[in-house]
């Protein structure tokens, strides 16, 4: 059998944690080969090190049979291994065609060939059903586009093994078919690629084999096409997971949400709001659908106290906190889980004991006139962190900038959900996450319900608004297109809201 890339007996450790624990992985010419793990089973330093950005501790890395060094990137590229991170790499002032041959720039004289490059990314576009325009600014394509020109810049090296680091994260459904169908074309034109990801709908999609890993061990790998997607989320998770979340019908109280005629302005100086009016009760769970961008942003953040409203009124319980600074709004009852973990959720250089307290650490007992109390502090954090499985080397003292993206969300959600809010606003709150830890999430979202608190779910995944909300809110460009009752809907419907259809209001 003819192995493009092996990776024998791989062994990685960093100080106090062994990420990968003796790991074979074995990609064959011409296949998709799903790698699957949970948040922090060492799927990126196992790849990390196929692209040179580590080096193993023990076992071997063979290309077509023979062994290789890779020492760095270089090294990996000039292999013809190529690399899509998670986070893109991209000079958001550049053209996508300055981006795609950044260090490899070809030259006339001494000036750079802009032309004859545009033309060969041009001429990789179609062969590969890219459509990327070479000579449009990164800052003015949509993220599906920008991923696009990662993937040229791997084509444009003439990488054959192409590696992909949960490629849909920041897609939208559509942008999710368009990169399977490109993913297809490339295996057409004789690459091969590794898929890391957590999504077994996308493996069951794409992928021929899949190779699980758990905790930094191997657990094997198999054939896609034989396997269920309940059988591989258990070789991932080490238990079976449920899909459908348990939940008894909502039983809904006084209003806790109500926003009048919002209007508010988007960061292009439109409006990005447009008289949006909504409510949200007590111990219910209100689902926002959309594609990406279609003012769901300018909507949490009016109501959390990031962004200034034009006209309209928020209020909760009865008060109107249009004009309330971010801490009042906290103190009347107002939880956040921010769409943007880094931007919004955390200090990345501060510990995640220090994250913890964000916003009660001028409460007894964190602090007595303006100390603080570390013992007390230490007590809350390791309490959270152990009730949502906060994965890191050192627990509280980590620095939060160390730990796995998953293991960051469960920390802000920890952090949000034990402030006991009457109002939690909940930004794709799973996204980034696998199975076992979503599973849970939308547990104690549904528990928030069942306490009586008010959830305002926002999310990208459509699967998630309909498996967790009561009532889903339909919003296309800044409009409420209709509201739908979550168990007297499906996915069509939603979709055609999402695409602007107005519909909807016969099921209020």
């Amino acid at each position: 059998m003819d192995f493009v890339v092996e990776m024998l007996n791989i062994r990685k450790e960093f100080p106090g944690i062994v990420a990968n624990d003796n790991i074979t992985l074995q990609l064959k010419q011409g296949e998709v080969h799903a790698l699957l793990g949970e948040n922090g089973a060492g799927k990126s330093t196992l790849m990390g090190m196929l692209f040179g950005m580590y080096r193993p501790d023990q076992g071997v890395i063979k290309m077509n049979g023979s062994e290789v060094k890779i020492t760095s990137p270089n090294v990996a590229n000039d292999l013809g291994i190529g690399m899509v991170h998670q986070h893109f790499k991209l000079v958001h002032n550049f053209t996508t065609t300055e981006n795609i041959i950044l260090g490899i720039e070809p030259k006339r004289g001494l000036s750079v060939d802009i032309k004859s490059a545009a033309g060969r990314v041009a001429e990789l576009s179609k062969r590969y059903g890219l459509n990327i325009d070479p000579f449009a600014k990164i800052e003015d394509i949509s993220v599906g586009m920008q991923q696009r020109v990662e993937i040229m810049k791997m084509l444009y090296r003439n990488a054959n093994i192409l590696i992909f680091d949960e490629p849909t994260a920041v897609l939208t459904p559509q942008e999710i078919s368009d990169l399977i169908e490109i993913m297809r074309n490339l295996i057409k034109e004789g690459k091969s690629i590794i898929l890391i990801t957590h999504k077994l709908k996308e493996i069951k999609a794409v992928a021929d084999r899949c190779t699980v890993i758990r905790r930094g061990k191997y657990i094997g790998t198999v054939d896609v096409k034989n396997t269920s997607e309940a059988e591989m989320a258990k070789m991932m998770v080490g238990r079976p997971v449920s899909f459908k979340v348990a939940k008894v019908p909502s039983n809904p109280g006084e209003t806790i949400l109500k926003i009048d005629n919002l209007n508010v302005q988007s960061n292009k100086k439109v409006l990005g709001l447009k008289n949006f009016s909504l409510e949200v009760k007590a111990g219910e769970i209100l689902g926002i659908a959309g594609v990406e961008g279609n003012g769901q942003s300018e909507l949490v953040e009016a109501i959390t106290g990031l962004r200034k409203v034009e006209s309209g009124t928020i209020s909760v319980k009865g008060t109107d906190i249009t004009a309330l600074s971010v801490r009042k709004r906290i103190d009347t009852g107002i939880a956040h889980i921010p769409e943007d973990r880094h931007k919004r959720g955390l200090i990345l250089d501060y510990t995640v004991e220090d994250n913890m307290i964000l916003e009660v650490y001028k409460n007894p007992p964190f602090s007595k006139l303006g100390l603080l109390n570390r013992q007390a502090i230490h007590e809350y954090a390791n309490k959270l962190i152990n009730e949502f499985d906060v994965r890191s080397g050192e627990g509280g003292a980590s620095i939060a900038r160390s730990l796995s993206g998953g293991n960051q969300q469960k920390a802000i959600i920890g952090r949000e959900i034990e402030l006991d809010p009457e109002l939690l606003i909940a930004v794709q709150p799973t996204r980034g996450l696998d199975v076992g830890s979503i599973e849970y999430i939308h547990k104690r979202l549904i528990e928030q319900r069942d306490k009586g608190k008010a959830v305002l779910l926002v999310s990208l995944e459509l699967d998630e608004v309909m498996n967790v909300s009561d009532r889903i809110a339909v919003v296309n460009n800044g409009e409420l297109i209709g509201m739908v009752s979550a168990d007297q809907t499906n996915e069509n419907e939603i979709g055609l809201m999402m695409a602007g259809v107005k519909g909807g209001t016969h099921h209020e």
